[in-house]
């Protein structure tokens, strides 16, 4: 069954049509009684004296399918009146339901994401602190860069989510990783230009992080990670100077497309709704429907931190920013959701405004 705003417009047309048929009948019998009632005045005036009796009833069925005719007119002009005011607010009712319902998808897709990504930036400050990666970058040497990695790809066994972890050090040269023999060009890559190395070196405490968006990082085999960093700090201490960074590289598409592809949906609601992440700069960052990722900038018209609006093709667009979660701000993402009309509103309804006309 439809949605109950939805199902009043389709109840509202229906009886539109309904009446529009009925007001037909009627018209069609008002008709019929006239040119009966014109003929019988035709036979009564040939028929002189004998047909005036006659005549009179005649002139009487004249007359009530005159009032017909007024009565319909009448009923055809209260009826559109209503029926167009039924109709267009069963319309707004249904607009004002399915776009708040895509505004709340919206905001639990990013309320997913935050807090999958709060869990990284607790990942990437407690890791930094492991005596394994505090020792690479403390006492370097070729054993202690062999023992992080080690250490490293006992931990990625676990977190299955991460493509890699990079130890940096302070110049911002990769000097270990997680998993070698599947990313050998790591070690070595220079990242001392990147934002996420650079805030992470600048951090004040251990308690920080840097984050960076999206991107595609061609030492990981050009694959799309969320890469969080934090400084990796003498002793392992809280306020221990910067020895350099640990970089970990979350594997961004195939979470990012658990979200945008989950919860259950019908065929027709899947067929006709795009749902997007989009970064601050409102680039799409996962998609529905695999398209424009990280090249395409949607344009959202985002007038507070959630709501909808119809688009100019006549698309419902339902939105959200990032709330945060626990101690994470978010980076100023969206959840975004682009629905098509249903079926039930898509064609236009029968006008009762020019439907109900009665016959003149």
């Amino acid at each position: 069954m439809s949605a109950e705003p939805e199902r009043v417009v389709l109840l509202s047309e229906q009886i539109g049509t309904i009446a529009h048929e009925k007001i037909a009948q009627i018209n069609g019998v008002t008709r019929e009684t006239r040119t009966l009632a014109l003929n019988a005045l035709i036979e009564a005036a040939r028929a002189g004296d004998a047909g005036r009796g006659f005549s009179v009833v005649a002139n009487e069925v004249k007359a009530v399918s005159k009032r017909i005719q007024e009565i319909s007119s009448a009923l055809s002009t209260d009826l559109s009146r209503s029926i167009v005011e039924l109709t267009d607010i069963g319309r707004q009712m249904a607009e004002q339901v399915r776009g708040q319902r895509l505004a709340d998808q919206a905001l639990n897709m990013i309320e997913i994401i935050d807090r999958n990504l709060y869990e990284r930036s607790c990942d990437v400050r407690w890791w930094a602190t492991d005596k394994a990666v505090v020792d690479c970058l403390e006492t370097p040497s070729p054993d202690n860069a062999r023992h992080a990695c080690q250490r490293l790809g006992v931990i990625l066994q676990s977190y299955t989510v991460y493509l890699d972890l990079w130890i940096i050090d302070a110049d911002g040269r990769v000097v270990a990783n997680g998993r070698p023999g599947q990313y050998p060009s790591a070690v070595g890559t220079d990242v001392s230009h990147t934002a996420w190395f650079r805030s992470a070196m600048e951090t004040r405490t251990g308690e920080d992080f840097a984050v960076a968006d999206v991107e595609t990082v061609g030492a990981l085999n050009h694959a799309q990670a969320a890469i969080y960093s934090a400084a990796v700090r003498s002793g392992g201490e809280t306020n221990g100077r910067p020895l350099g960074v640990l970089g970990i590289f979350f594997d961004w598409r195939p979470q990012a497309a658990a979200v945008v592809n989950g919860g259950r949906r019908s065929a027709d609601e899947q067929a006709r709704t795009r749902y997007m992440l989009l970064d601050s700069r409102f680039r799409v960052i996962a998609a529905s429907d695999n398209k424009g990722i990280l090249t395409e900038v949607f344009p959202l018209k985002a007038t507070g931190d959630t709501g909808h609006y119809t688009d100019s093709q006549g698309a419902m667009v339902g939105f959200a920013l990032t709330p945060g979660y626990e101690t994470y701000r978010g980076l100023g993402w969206y959840g975004v959701i682009v629905q098509g009309r249903p079926a039930a509103l898509t064609v236009a309804p029968h006008d009762p405004r020019t439907a109900l006309r009665p016959a003149s």
